[in-house]
Order: structure tokens, then C-alpha cells, then sequence
């Protein structure tokens, strides 16, 4: 029960941060959503320092996981709003923004996890 919790709150915590940058920086003059992008990069980011952290040196305990990676930046970042905007790229036949926002977020994530990996190490 208490993972539950840790989970529970770590993602309440991640899901309000990234309804605040949304709304801060998701453009709706341009439909643009650098809210979204911008949260899953620093999600990604983020997993890859926990993860390199407690991959390192067993610095972080189970727990401290859960609530940090699991339950912070599965809140924080977000996929089904990341295949929405998505949706609303392609229906509207912006198929430049589709194209850049995908390969970016994809590239731009994966980079990010492994910089935090990275950066962890050294």
C-alpha cells in the first residue's frame, strides 16, 4: 500500500507541474505545444540522472524510485497528450509540425535520457 502512495503522490506532483508548464508555454496562436514537448524532455532528462543515480552507487532506495520515476515523471511527461497534439497536426494537414514535433520529441528524449545517464557517471 505504501508503493501505491508513493506512486500516487510522486504522479499528482508531476501532473500539476506539467499542467502549469502547459498552460505557460503551450502556444495557442500558433498551436504549437512547447509546454508538452518541454515536459517530456525534462522527464526524460530527469529518469536518466534517478535511474543513473541509483544505478551508480544504490544511492536512491526502492522507494525513492518509485516516487521520483515512477510516480514524478510518469506524471510529469506524457504521451497521450504528445499523440494528440499529434492528431491535431495531421487533421489539420500541418504535416511540417507533425513531422518535426515526432522526430524531435523522439531524438530530443532519447538524448536526454542519456545525457542524464551520462552526466550521473562522470
Amino acid at each position: 500500500m505504501k508503493q501505491l502512495l508513493l506512486v500516487f503522490f510522486g504522479g499528482g506532483l508531476g501532473s500539476v507541474l506539467r499542467f502549469m508548464i502547459g498552460r505557460y508555454l503551450n502556444s495557442a496562436e500558433t498551436g504549437i505545444p512547447y509546454g508538452t514537448f518541454a515536459a517530456n524532455i525534462l522527464g526524460s532528462l530527469l529518469i536518466g540522472v534517478i535511474l543513473g543515480l541509483a544505478a551508480k552507487n544504490n544511492t536512491l532506495t526502492e522507494n525513492q524510485i518509485l516516487f521520483l520515476a515512477t510516480g514524478f515523471c510518469g506524471g510529469f511527461t506524457t504521451f497521450s497528450t504528445f499523440a494528440y497534439e499529434n492528431h491535431v497536426f495531421l487533421k489539420s494537414g500541418d504535416f511540417m509540425s507533425f513531422a518535426i514535433y515526432t522526430i524531435g520529441t523522439f531524438i530530443v528524449g532519447f538524448l536526454a535520457v542519456f545525457f542524464g545517464m551520462y552526466v550521473v557517471k562522470s
